[in-house]
């Protein structure tokens, strides 16, 4: 079993660019199968249901990626324009603020931040246009088989169109006298990472709602996108939350330049993680699922060092497997005869 587990790591290593289209394509299927499944159920035939559904998904994708991106366009372009605006206000309010609660003399010397600042802006713009095109080079592999809406698509519709017959087939090969623990254990599997996943997506898309519009609502430039992005990044826990609110108060310094936009901003992020944490996550996600803020952490990073993008991909499920396996362990351990045997 670690000889094959070991192979398959490896294999993961060694082809993961080549892999990676067909795991996108693979986890967004197993997440939208049971959609395919309830259309057929309602007499549509499976190729057609598996279009359709393929077909949804990909459009609902694209569209937040054409809203999501030109704002943050627009964004990083607003913060260069503004630079000297935010190295005004922390001058004049931050830096007396903090004077005042530490009784220290901190100043700035505003004029040559400016001005360093905007010397180096054509730099770092210079600086980027130079390394793109071997950044580019160095990626492209992985972008084009995340992005490449050419082939993701086919890939997608064949996984969907096919699901049904490869879980039979591979129910079909197990002995006879093994199918009962196998049910039992894939049944396990399934509950724990079809549960997970598909409750996970419908966290990420109602936080990146909440977060999105109520960020639009305090009046915050690129608002939605900010918003869209800690949503979608709330699948790690706490980074989500974090990186949207550094994104957004970065933006509200630049565009508010007062406590009273910094206070909404973080009154939309405070409210946003209340929800979550104790509505939303807890009614659609649950705690009876087991995969824990420690194990998801851990299962990223560590799949990720291991195999790169593609462990970070498949890192939940391979964790969600694992904890099923280690449970279905534990309760044969506690059942074995070694365990229950008293000392005579």
């Amino acid at each position: 079993g670690v000889a094959v587990l070991a192979v398959v790591v490896w294999l993961f290593y060694a082809l993961g660019n080549i892999l990676t289209p067909f795991i996108v394509a693979a986890v967004l299927a197993y997440i939208l199968n049971p959609l395919v499944e309830k259309l057929r159920d309602k007499g549509m035939k499976r190729g057609l249901a598996a279009m359709l559904v393929m077909i949804f998904s990909l459009v609902l994708i694209l569209a937040l990626t054409l809203v999501i991106v030109p704002m943050l366009v627009n964004q990083f372009n607003n913060m260069v324009a503004r630079l000297p605006q935010i190295v005004d206000f922390v001058q004049n309010k931050v830096l007396p603020w903090i004077n005042m609660l530490l009784g220290g003399h901190l100043t700035l010397d505003t004029p040559s931040i400016v001005a360093w600042l905007q010397s180096h802006t054509g730099s770092v713009r210079d600086a980027l246009q130079r390394i793109m095109p071997t950044l580019m080079k160095q990626v492209g592999t992985v972008v084009l088989g995340v992005t490449n809406l050419f082939l993701l698509p086919f890939l997608l519709y064949y996984f969907l169109l096919d699901w049904q017959r490869w879980a039979h087939g591979i129910r079909a090969m197990v002995p006879r006298r093994y199918v009962g623990t196998y049910q039992r254990i894939s049944g396990n599997m399934d509950k724990v990472l079809g549960e997970f996943l598909r409750g996970q997506l419908m966290v990420m898309l109602i936080m990146g709602l909440i977060y999105g519009f109520g960020l639009m609502f305090v009046g915050l430039d690129s608002g939605f996108a900010i918003g869209m992005i800690a949503g979608i990044l709330v699948f790690v826990p706490y980074l989500g939350a974090f990186t949207g609110l550094l994104l957004a108060t970065l933006a509200a310094l630049l565009q508010f330049g007062s406590w009273q936009g910094l206070l909404m901003v973080w009154g939309v992020f405070a409210i946003g993680q209340f929800l979550e944490s104790f509505f939303i996550t807890p009614q659609i996600v649950g705690d009876r699922i087991g995969l824990s803020p420690f194990w998801v952490i851990f299962s990223l990073m560590a799949f990720g060092q291991l195999m790169g993008f593609v462990g970070m991909l498949v890192g939940l499920p391979l964790a969600a497997v694992t904890l099923v396996l280690l449970r279905e362990g534990v309760d044969a351990y506690f059942k074995s005869g070694f365990y229950r045997q008293e000392q005579e």
